[in-house]
């Protein structure tokens, strides 16, 4: 792991398209402010685990097209 110090609206720069910057310091929290282009996804990491585990799920549940096509078509009625 990388580790940074950096002052109130310093930034750094990740690649050629991720920008963090340093909006505010208050006791124990930092607000980060963070420039990526829409196609890079940003998430808090308890965020990131949970869409993680729910897309497991997805790959765990075995629903064959034939029943994705079947709840679809009760849906859309």
């Amino acid at each position: 792991m990388l580790v940074l110090t950096r002052k109130l609206n310093e930034s750094i720069i990740i690649g050629d398209d991720v920008k963090i910057t340093i909006v505010e310091v208050k006791g124990e929290q930092v607000k980060l402010g963070i420039s990526a282009p829409k196609r890079i996804p940003v998430h808090r990491e308890e965020v990131y685990l949970e869409i993680q585990k729910e897309n497991q799920k997805a790959v765990e549940a075995k629903v064959g097209i034939e029943e994705l096509n079947a709840m679809w078509s009760k849906k859309t009625k």
